[in-house]
């Protein structure tokens, strides 16, 4: 017998998700500023071909997220992909079963 791991997401049983009791999985990737939503430059960083990301700090982690109530800090300027990137989605579930 072969497990399909998509399947195994999907059949896992995940509590209620909201980005209040996540504690922001995503926000542990790497995130390219495509557009231009209002991104802070103090949480911007540049790679050696000038393309921009999300700054991470040095445990990995989203120099915009709050750590103490894990919530976006400059939510409504986020980028693009962080405004695409749906809570609860296929994506989501597999971060999270990824983190845990």
């Amino acid at each position: 017998m072969t497990l399909d791991i998509k399947n195994i997401t999907e059949a896992v049983p995940h509590p209620e998700l909201t980005c209040t009791t996540c504690h922001a999985c995503c926000c542990r990737l790497e995130v390219m500023i495509i557009t231009d939503t209002g991104v802070p430059e103090e949480h911007i960083a540049y790679d050696k071909w000038g393309g921009e990301t999300m700054l991470r700090l040095d445990d990995g982690w989203c120099s915009a997220l709050d750590r103490e109530t894990y919530m976006c800090t400059i939510y409504e300027n986020r980028p693009w992909i962080c405004r695409e990137f749906e809570m609860g989605s296929y994506e989501c579930k597999t971060e999270r079963t990824e983190q845990m």
